[in-house]
């Protein structure tokens, strides 16, 4: 059997010179690394206790659902401005070239319930520190917090260092 690394496609200066892109598609796109990774990650995560799984859009839903699924447990959505019906709180944050906007649903997070968050990456930690907010502002507690990717160059953990953080795969640059 082969490693999760192993379904992982690098791209040489994608999406500019000197970096290396890691394309999550080429996992999803193979029935054996899709479930590995599902496997993967819900593995590194078994020992925590928590209420509901939130994921942002759009890779967080592909790997965050199966695991609610799996161990029963709802899934909440972190969308992009104006997607979601019903009422929302948002949080602005930085990116690297600019400002973005996520949201959810006011009543997705009860006070109290314990949250995982689900993601396929996490770069400069940026999007992860921007959801952890939101969730905590609806009174809910990150008790942790698993991704496929971890882009260790860039130092997202550090940006989210008082929450548990597990990676399936950890690359080491950029």
């Amino acid at each position: 059997m082969k490693k999760l690394e192993e379904y992982v496609r690098t791209i040489p200066d994608f999406p500019e010179k000197g970096i290396m892109f890691r394309d999550v598609t080429s996992v999803l796109q193979d029935p054996d690394g899709l479930h590995l990774a599902i496997d993967t990650m819900q593995e590194l995560v078994k020992d925590l206790e928590y209420d509901v799984v939130v994921g942002p859009e759009s890779r967080g839903f592909i790997f965050g659902t199966p695991i609610a699924y799996n161990n029963h447990k709802p899934f909440v959505l972190i969308r992009k401005k104006g997607k979601l019906p019903c009422e929302t709180v948002s949080i602005d944050y930085d990116l690297e070239y600019g400002k973005a906007t996520i949201e959810m649903h006011k009543d997705s997070i009860q006070p109290g319930q314990r949250v995982l968050i689900v993601d396929d990456l996490i770069a400069t930690g940026g999007t992860t520190e921007a959801m952890i907010r939101l969730i905590e502002r609806l009174g809910g507690k990150v008790v942790g917090v698993v991704v496929l990717m971890e882009l260790a160059g860039l130092k997202g953990r550090e940006r989210i260092a008082d929450y548990r953080l597990d990676s399936a795969i950890v690359y080491p640059g950029k």
